[in-house]
């Protein structure tokens, strides 16, 4: 492991709020990828993430370092395990959602929304009962066939029931991203990353979302959330806000970032992905999930 050391900002207004474990610094875990993205942690501990031009998932593990998980995943994005333990994806190259068994293989749970291919799923929550918050924008990939178009009327954000019924719950973002939600299944946070927003939802008893309210004014790749209620963005660099919309601390990382986590056998241990690289960062809260 190289450990970089590399300024944690730390105003005035933020030197109270003790989410970083003391001394602890940034550090890479491993670099030399295209992309990383889509990090989510299984129950042992272990963090699952993507390379996704590269077509790869990867695992980390706080003792072995950085493996191969898979190669060949449907061009996997966003990452999150069900309540089965079974690693859920967003895949691209075909417009799905899928998941993998035991023996990685690759099972389909959606695609085609009315008819016609969704424009690019990326990112994604499962709640508590199990049903399915997943962001549809449109980013062209060169792994499409020519011809291949943006054919939905909107870049949505969609709900998807344990019994397969899906629906469209936000239609009127400029570009959906980073979608994360409480332990509790009650309030949803969703980035409109071409907007430069995130926006809170309240969750119905229907998996419908209403009493939409400004949170904070950035967009952001990926999003998670501390024992505390507090969500951390990325955009730029990691930003976290308290759960009234506080700005708190800010993160500055060596690369740009594009998702984050809490992995490790504790959950204390921020986990990065940044286009080519990814990072570590030991921290005194810990994951809520």
């Amino acid at each position: 492991m190289i450990t970089i050391v590399f300024f944690i900002d730390a105003m005035s207004s933020q030197t109270k709020i003790k989410l970083i474990k003391k001394n602890a610094q940034v550090e890479m875990i491993e670099t030399g990828f295209l992309f990383t993205e889509g990090p989510a942690v299984a129950k042992n501990g272990t963090v699952y993430f993507t390379d996704q031009p590269n077509d790869k998932i990867h695992m980390w593990d706080e003792k072995k370092g950085v493996s191969l998980y898979l190669e060949g995943t449907g061009r996997s994005n966003g990452l999150y395990f069900n309540y089965k333990g079974q690693l859920v994806a967003c895949a691209d190259e075909k417009n799905q959602l899928v998941y993998f068994d035991e023996n990685k293989k690759m099972h389909v749970i959606f695609q085609d929304f009315e008819g016609k291919h969704l424009n690019a799923p990326n990112d994604l929550w499962i709640a508590p009962n199990g049903i399915i918050y997943f962001t549809d924008p449109y980013y062209h990939r060169s792994w499409w066939q020519e011809g291949h178009k943006e054919i939905q009327e909107v870049p949505g954000v969609y709900v998807l029931n344990t019994e397969g019924h899906i629906k469209r719950v936000i239609s009127d973002f400029v570009k959906p991203n980073g979608i994360i939600g409480t332990p509790d299944g009650k309030t949803l946070y969703v980035a409109d990353i071409g907007g430069s927003k995130i926006w809170k939802y309240a969750i119905n008893k229907d998996g419908t979302l209403s009493d939409k309210t400004f949170f904070a004014p950035h967009g952001s790749d990926g999003m998670t959330i501390d024992t505390k209620g507090n969500v951390y963005l990325t955009s730029g660099k990691v930003w976290v806000y308290n759960p009234e919309g506080q700005l708190i601390k800010e993160i500055e990382t060596p690369e740009k970032p594009s998702n984050v986590c809490f992995g490790g056998k504790k959950r204390n241990v921020l986990f990065i992905t940044a286009r080519k690289s990814v990072y570590s960062l030991k921290m005194r809260v810990k994951n809520v999930y």
